[in-house]
């Protein structure tokens, strides 16, 4: 057998090798995608958590909050 030829048997290898790897890389793609998503989500949650203290802080005006201890016993 000359150096650089295949045979079938190996070819056929080859390109299962191929197609295995293939499949790994979509499967990373869209798990990578995935986290850009909940990325985006998580931030639009960081802000709408500010929006909603900051309405919060509003509503009470200047007297603070009305904190009240639990009692134990």
């Amino acid at each position: 057998m000359e150096h650089g030829k295949l045979t079938d048997r190996q070819l056929e290898a080859l390109l299962e090798r191929l197609d295995r790897i293939a499949q790994e890389l979509a499967r990373i793609n869209a798990r990578e995608e995935r986290r850009e998503d909940l990325a985006v989500i998580a931030h639009e949650l960081h802000n709408l958590n500010e929006s909603l203290q900051a309405l919060a802080y509003a509503a009470l005006g200047a007297q603070g909050p009305n904190v009240r201890k639990r009692r134990t016993g």
